[in-house]
């Protein structure tokens, strides 16, 4: 089992930044790779950014430039550093880990950005 942790969603202004936070904890080892996803009012959940455990990064169109994802092994972190956040960037982004077959889930952490 895999235990996730979000925090740094908040209200920011349209250009603003914004950094996500998830700390992973439980069977960690098994984990190869871990991502972030969103989810707006109405939409579908859909990917984010992604990480593997040797640092291979992939990201959505929409987000690319503006989002960079990384990963602290040693605290069992991975971060999205978001830029130039856009109205349509207003969602509950979810942190995610992929071991083999299972996945695993965080509760999820409210972006709202305004103009």
């Amino acid at each position: 089992q895999v235990q996730l942790v979000e925090s740094g969603g908040g209200l920011v202004q349209a250009g603003g930044s914004l950094r996500l936070s998830c700390a992973a904890s439980g069977s960690i080892f098994s984990i190869n790779a871990m991502g972030w996803y969103r989810q707006a009012p109405g939409k579908q959940r859909e990917l984010v950014a992604a990480i593997t455990s040797g640092g291979m990064t992939n990201y959505a169109d929409s987000v690319k430039g503006r989002f960079t994802i990384s990963r602290d092994n040693a605290k069992n972190t991975v971060l999205v550093q978001m830029n130039g956040l856009k109205l349509e960037d207003t969602a509950v982004y979810y942190c995610a880990a992929f071991s083999g077959a299972m996945s695993y889930w965080g509760k999820g952490t409210l972006v709202t950005v305004s103009s």
